[in-house]
Formats: structure tokens, sequence, C-alpha cells
């Protein structure tokens, strides 16, 4: 496993545990983690899992919001400055039932890096639509859900 990967998923686990529980409880990984693309991985499972056996809507939540923030948060810890972010909005469409681990995907990495680059300058706040979709690769490549978050960034660092 790449050392990068395995840092964020500690990352992860430990944040979880002390400020977020309800990711260690439904157990989020990274799965890939680039320059242009996040993807996270949601194991169906009796945590996660609704009575028909499909993931439970909850748990799609977490697994869109999680692949947008955990590319902002890499780049914010990266800043060294204190930058908040928040979602302001969430859509999504749902094509298929999740009926199998479900991975994240966001491929938009260099929008989120663009706008905390612009928040590092900027005391006010920003925000931006942020675009994702989730596969179940056991069954097909075919997006079960796709989504749309409206990232809010703001500066703590600078005064306005």
């Amino acid at each position: 496993m790449n050392t990068k990967i395995f840092k964020f998923n500690a990352f992860l686990a430990i944040y979880g545990l002390l400020k977020i529980p309800l990711l260690v409880f439904i157990g989020p990984k990274v799965v890939s983690m680039t320059d242009k693309k996040f993807v996270i991985k949601i194991p169906l499972g009796y945590r996660t899992k609704n009575h028909l056996n499909s993931m439970y809507f909850g748990a799609l939540g977490v697994g869109a919001e999680l692949s947008i923030a955990a590319p902002a948060v890499q780049v914010i810890a990266e800043s060294k400055q204190k930058i908040d972010f928040i979602f302001k909005d969430f859509t999504a469409q749902y094509g298929k039932r999740a009926d199998g681990d479900v991975h994240f995907i966001c491929d938009e990495v260099a929008a989120v890096t663009s706008l905390i680059e612009e928040a590092k300058k900027n005391p006010e706040r920003l925000e931006r639509k942020m675009k994702g979709y989730a596969i179940v690769p056991s069954k097909s490549e075919e997006p079960v859900m796709t989504y749309e978050l409206t990232l809010s960034v703001k500066n703590r660092s600078l005064k306005s």
C-alpha cells in the first residue's frame, strides 16, 4: 500500500475517533489519491446496509461528502493556514442500487485545490460546486449515484 494512502487512512481513523465517530463506525478507506482523482471506499456491511441489502442513504451521503472533503483536508494541511470548510448544499441522483462495496470518486481534485489556493489569499468566504459519482466496482463501472456539493471555504488566518 502507498505510504501516503496509509497515512491518510490513519488520519481518517484518528480524526473520526476524536471528532466524527460516524466515520469510525462505517469505516471509509482511501483507495486512491492523486492530483486529479480521489477515491473513497465504504464497505457494504451490517453497519451500512438497509433493509433491502443495499447501502443506506446516510452512508452514501457520508461517502459523497468525504470524497470531496478528503482532498480539501489534504490541501489545507499542506497550506499551514487556518482554512475552515463546510458543505453548503447536497444534490444526488441515484441510478441503481448500491449492493456492494461502494467507491466514491471525485475527479475534480484540481478544482478543490484551486479553491483552497484562492482562499489562501482571500479573507472572504469562497464557494464552488463540486461533482462526483459512486460505483460498485464488483458489479459494474456504471455509476450508481452522481452527486454535487457546494464546498464553502474561509481563511480564518486572514482578517476581512
